[in-house]
């Protein structure tokens, strides 16, 4: 397990300052709001062994010049666990938040719910979850940092409900604690390690790297534009496809650039988000995440030429939507053959992946660039497109279907597939003048 440093410990390793929100005053009945037997003294003996009066600090503090609402916990007062006041020193910091415009950075650890309150330490939770929801609608970005422990109420609200959310290597992450989940439950479930590895997190980041990687993060998410992404230059073949079938061979030939070669030459940083937050990953077939291009953040969600599966539109579609939020622009790159189409694709909801992506991009209203610079298979590459601002590589293709199962449907023999391709109409300059796409790169 890494260290638990204290609250005020950590702010100085994640901050360049620190100033500390005054917290709420609120009349305390003995022993708490429900009358429970010796909690005045547990609370006395937290303070005296931690120096906080509850288990939170709230403030404000820049992470690599940018400035950001941070809230520690206090792992030492009460195993950083929830009660009344711990909500009103919440509440009054996603307030300060929302009022100056700040983003919110929760450095999580905590067992949950306190017990000495009963139901209204739990009903915190909600009061919670309501605030973030007030700041998320503000347009303010919201970064996790999950500590050890991250269990319960906090992971569930603070946690698993920010935009982006990293984690300390060998960090305790679930919603159950060790002390309540079953007897024989599997101890490595319950880690940042697999939380990241099934989506619920982004990053893994090592303490020593937290404060620039938190910066980085801050810098992406607090540097909204208007002005729509430029699009890419094309970085494979320059001139056009003769015939049909050889625009659907250049797309295909293994020496194409590929979408990592795109963003590379795209970004000067980039950060990757990672899952679709509902246990899927699709780390072979769509890159997402926030980058720097000529000193402004764009969004990218970009396939990578392999079939994309259901979590990997989820992701798609989760950052559009967190884009959109935060007045980022977004550029997508196409390269599928198509949507994954085997039975887990299925049993992993497909279509409602689709569907879902398809809906986040027509109700964008940051602007969308789209690049097809490969395959553009079917609806599984026209999810990713942005309508009316679409745009082709000369070495791509765009198509209903391939042209191969183009001709299986019609009942065309093999040897017509090359034909097939060219009835289609699938290369850039057919595109632009059907009006599918608005130009190609680089011509």
């Amino acid at each position: 397990m890494p260290d638990r440093l204290h609250a005020r410990e950590f702010l100085k390793l994640v901050t360049d300052d620190f100033t500390e929100l005054p917290p709420p005053e609120r009349n305390s009945a003995p022993d708490g709001p429900i009358g429970w037997r010796g909690y005045d003294g547990s609370r006395l003996r937290a303070a005296e062994r931690t120096g906080e009066e509850e288990s939170v600090v709230c403030g404000t503090g820049r992470v690599e010049g940018t400035r950001a609402v941070l809230i520690a916990f206090e792992f030492g007062y009460l195993g950083g666990s929830l009660g009344e006041r711990t909500g009103d020193r919440l509440e009054a910091a996603y307030t300060h938040a929302r009022r100056h415009r700040l983003p919110v950075v929760p450095l999580i650890a905590t067992g949950g719910s306190r017990m000495q309150e009963g139901m209204l330490a739990l009903t915190q939770l909600q009061r919670v979850a309501r605030q973030s929801v007030l700041t998320r609608q503000a347009g303010l970005a919201q970064i996790a940092v999950l500590r050890d422990p991250t269990t319960g109420g906090g992971w569930a609200t603070l946690g698993a409900g920010a935009d982006v959310v990293l984690a300390l290597p060998g960090a305790q992450v679930g919603f159950a604690g060790s002390r309540v989940r079953p007897a024989d439950a599997d101890p490595a479930a319950y880690t940042a390690e697999t939380q990241v590895a099934v989506g619920a997190a982004d990053a893994l980041v090592p303490p020593e790297e937290l404060r620039a990687r938190l910066g980085h993060w801050l810098r992406l998410l607090t540097s909204g534009s208007a002005a729509p992404a430029p699009v890419p230059a094309a970085l494979g073949a320059t001139g056009l496809p003769a015939t049909g079938w050889d625009a659907v061979r250049r797309a295909r030939a293994p020496e194409r650039p590929r979408a990592d070669a795109y963003l590379d030459a795209y970004f000067t940083h980039r950060e990757d988000l990672a899952g679709d937050r509902a246990g899927g990953l699709d780390p072979d077939g769509m890159r997402c995440g926030f980058g720097t291009h000529e000193g402004r953040t764009v969004a990218y969600a970009a396939q990578t030429g392999a079939a994309t599966r259901p979590a990997g539109y989820r992701t798609a579609a989760r950052l559009v939507r967190l884009a959109d939020r935060l007045g980022i622009p977004v550029l997508t790159l196409v390269d599928t053959p198509g949507a994954a189409n085997d039975a887990e694709a299925e049993r992993e909801g497909a279509g409602a992946a689709i569907a879902d992506l398809f809906a986040a991009v027509a109700a964008a209203r940051t602007p969308i660039t789209t690049l097809v610079i490969g395959e553009g298979g079917s609806g599984g590459a026209l999810a990713l497109a942005a309508p009316g601002n679409t745009w082709a590589a000369p070495d791509s293709y765009f198509s209903v279907i391939a042209p191969e199962l183009a001709a299986a449907i019609l009942k065309r023999p093999a040897t017509e597939v090359e034909a097939t391709a060219d009835q289609l109409r699938i290369r850039p300059q057919d595109l632009v003048e059907l009006g599918v796409i608005r130009g190609i790169a680089g011509t």
